[in-house]
């Protein structure tokens, strides 16, 4: 059963053999979780509500159904699952590769973008997620992620109080990757 999220903000994750957890992703209104249960139904990943969220269950047998009758959204249902194995696959090269700035830069900008798609602000909002969950998320730790959150505001590009984040420099935040691969 997958679920689509109508307010609030939820965390997925993962626990290891070991016990440790591992952020899988963060999901905002208008998006929807759980596609993992479909190919064996059964979840891999466990999701928590970061605050309080409303969701609406979409079992998967109704899904068949209506996707059947309504083909529009059947294609809006794979559009959702492409932009989740291409926001993995992104996901998957900014670790491999990435600074911290710029892992941190390419997540304000991935929620930049989603709040922007779904007509809300994507210059500013309220980070639902701590600094700890953005660094297990990012591959940082903790005081990593709090570090870059002072240079960015530091250098202009960000104004942060506390979970509240305000975009100030949206060009200059998005031409960091450039900006780092050149120093």
């Amino acid at each position: 059963m997958s679920q689509a999220i109508y307010s609030g903000a939820i965390k997925a994750y993962c626990v290891s053999d070991d016990g440790t957890e591992q952020v899988t992703g963060f999901y905002m209104p208008g998006e929807i979780f759980g596609w993992d249960g479909i190919a064996d139904n059964r979840h891999k990943n466990t999701a928590v509500a970061l605050e309080t969220t409303a969701v609406c269950e979409i079992p998967f047998n109704k899904f068949e159904a209506l996707s059947a009758s309504m083909p529009i959204l059947q294609k809006h249902f794979m559009q959702l699952m492409a932009r989740e194995i291409n926001n993995d696959q992104q996901l998957i090269t900014l670790l491999g590769k990435n600074s911290a700035e710029e892992r941190i830069a390419s997540l304000l900008l991935s929620i930049s973008d989603r709040l922007g798609r779904r007509k809300l602000s994507p210059t500013r909002f309220r980070l639902p997620m701590s600094r700890a969950d953005i660094g297990n998320y990012l591959g940082l730790t903790v005081e990593t992620v709090s570090r870059v959150f002072s240079r960015f505001q530091a250098s202009g590009y960000i104004k942060c109080d506390k979970k509240e984040v305000e975009i100030l420099n949206l060009p200059n935040l998005s031409n960091l990757s450039h900006q780092c691969a050149e120093a």
